[in-house]
């Protein structure tokens, strides 16, 4: 099944609650609004600060805040930051495959992964999170 990652559903959830907050919101008060287990999403962000979606502020009042705009970001790079590069078979994400050789679907694939992936350029977080 295709389908996005906790993980990613995660962090897109908490990039829109951040992006309509205009002061610092913490962890756990995005945990606690949508249900999420803390830790994971605190990992989550802790990802997206690397990644450069967010600023995390420490201390007692710190916090998160956006850190971008989310009309520049496309949800393939979004994705990817996090979880790595998308494919529909190992093969389509440089993995070794003991049947490239002999693999008479490994055209139409690509084909489908790189419409994916065009589609999934094509859709920017703005459009995600309004």
């Amino acid at each position: 099944m295709l389908k996005i990652t906790k993980r990613i559903e995660y962090a897109l959830i908490a990039i829109s609650h951040i992006e309509s907050h205009s002061a610092l919101v913490s962890s756990k008060g995005i945990a606690k609004q949508y249900d999420m287990p803390q830790e994971l999403l605190a990992k989550t962000l802790q990802l997206m600060a690397k990644a450069g979606y967010v600023r995390a502020i420490k201390g007692p009042n710190g916090g998160y805040k956006s850190n971008v705009s989310l009309d520049k970001i496309s949800l393939k790079d979004f994705i990817e930051s996090i979880e790595g590069p998308l494919g529909l078979a190992d093969c389509q994400i440089n993995y070794d495959c003991s049947q490239i050789d002999s693999c008479n679907i490994k055209k139409p694939i690509k084909r489908i992964n790189d419409n994916l992936l065009n589609f999934l350029d094509n859709i920017s977080l703005v459009e995600i999170t309004k």
